[in-house]
């Protein structure tokens, strides 16, 4: 079950886990703080203070690991092996953020002993938690009970649901099919609601009826609908329900006055404020940390190719409104490249990249120019990514609402990065569209803090680089 929650769509089961996950790893470092201590804990205390800062800074610093390496998100797709890596590597950098700010704030210091077994028992306890939970968040008695009322082309998109991270929200009982409507889901799933909507609603215990007629014009039930309402079932637009349950908004099925009257798209000055805060902010402390490896960058790139090849690469690009800007990157590819002037999409092991080049962008170093272009205020740190403006138009041509993904500045990693691998193609370009649409509809602080802490994983995991 989902739950809108500062204008995001997040699943209970995650906010009770990580709820849960921040009380432990509080009272983790307190008991490692008794264990490792001892008789010694009362004059720590008496002299250096109390635990519970200390306790609350390792708390905080552990979440926020977890979080940057994807282990609260729906999405994670990662095996076992893959699950175990994620959390010894949040927790090392759990350790290395909590160490740095004892070393900012000496007042915090508590000691490496400490420090170490709670680490230790955090581990055990993250990995212990992650193998119940898989099996605990799948089970149907904490999913919404889901009914769809249609049988066509619009219902077929929820049976069509085929990933483990979009059904994780509701169990889908089953669909009713309005009068006239063709069948395009599957006949078993069909029911008939022999005394009316409503007493079907109550013999399947429906938490939810999802309205996805192919006309509505014809036959809608309002009546029925109104009934169930007001019996305390809710009732949900298909739009809006695959929009909660995929974290995306199916450009197929759009149509403008769900847009027009739909909550979201909102750009008020605090909004604007925040956003270009974390911009800046961003900006300076990732240039500042990542000078030393822009610099071997530069040296390489030079060495590889000669002293006069150039180092950076500057690329036409459409940002807000569509307007043309130059994007700057650490040169990957040949300096003939492209010497036939013909925009190409970039395919896995393109030749046209150099030995350097398959290095930093595997690693994304050659993105880190891209802070210069924030600075500058020509894109954003959280936002969509931005196009070359001879596929922009290409793509406008055959991709409805292509160009009101320009409404908003683009930005250096984002949702769509987040959900989707690297593009290469028009039906990328789509699939794309419709995360970066749902970023424009409910973007604000807390969904770019989120996407700016799980770039993490995609920069660490090496996902989607190419």
């Amino acid at each position: 079950m989902r739950v809108r929650l500062f204008g995001q769509y997040l699943h209970v089961s995650f906010i009770v886990l990580a709820a849960l996950e921040t009380v432990l790893f509080f009272f983790l470092l307190i008991g490692a703080g008794f264990v490792r201590l001892g008789p010694e804990l009362s004059n720590f205390v008496r002299s250096q203070g109390p635990l519970w800062p200390r306790a609350a800074l390792f708390s905080s610093s552990m979440v926020m690991s977890l979080l940057a390496f994807g282990l609260y998100s729906a999405r994670q797709r990662a095996g076992s092996v893959g699950i175990f890596i994620r959390v010894v590597a949040a927790v090392a950098a759990g350790i290395v953020v909590t160490t740095l700010f004892f070393y900012i704030i000496p007042n915090l210091w508590i000691g490496r002993g400490v420090l170490s077994l709670a680490a230790l028992s955090a581990a055990a306890i993250v990995i212990a938690l992650r193998l119940g939970f898989s099996r605990f968040v799948d089970e149907t008695p904490f999913k919404r009970r889901v009914l769809v009322f249609g049988t066509g082309r619009q219902a077929a998109a929820v049976s069509g649901l085929r990933r483990r991270s979009d059904q994780r929200g509701f169990v889908l009982l089953g669909f009713v099919q309005p009068e006239g409507e063709n069948l395009e889901v599957p006949d078993a799933r069909v029911l008939r609601p022999e005394g009316g909507l409503l007493k079907l609603c109550i013999w399947l215990n429906v938490d939810e009826i999802v309205v996805a007629m192919d006309d509505r014009r014809r036959s809608f039930p309002i009546a029925e609908l109104l009934e169930c309402r007001l019996a305390g079932v809710d009732v949900t637009e298909l739009l809006t329900f695959l929009e909660r349950e995929t974290g995306r908004i199916r450009i197929d099925l759009l149509n403008p006055s769900w847009l027009i009257f739909g909550e979201g798209f909102k750009r008020g000055s605090l909004r604007l404020f925040t956003s270009g805060s974390i911009d800046i902010v961003a900006s300076l402390f990732i240039l500042i940390l990542s000078l030393p490896v822009m610099l071997v960058t530069a040296i390489a790139i030079k060495l590889e190719d000669g002293g006069r090849a150039p180092v950076l690469y500057r690329q036409p690009r459409a940002g807000l409104g569509g307007r043309t800007f130059n994007l700057l990157k650490f040169r990957s590819m040949r300096v003939d490249a492209e010497s036939d002037g013909e925009a190409r999409w970039a395919k896995k092991n393109d030749p046209r990249i150099t030995r350097v080049g398959a290095v930093i962008r595997k690693l994304r170093i050659d993105e880190l120019p891209q802070i210069v272009n924030v600075l500058r205020g020509d894109m954003c740190f959280v936002g969509p990514r931005p196009e070359r403006p001879q596929f922009v138009v290409a793509l406008a041509e055959k991709i409805p609402y292509y160009m009101q993904r320009h409404c908003v500045k683009p930005g250096i990693t984002g949702w769509a990065q987040l959900c989707y691998p690297y593009g290469s193609s028009e039906q990328d370009a789509l699939e794309k569209l419709q995360y970066d649409l749902y970023y424009i509809k409910n973007n604000g602080l807390l969904f770019d803090l989120s996407i700016l802490a799980q770039t993490a994983e995609v920069v660490f995991m090496g996902k989607g680089a190419r």
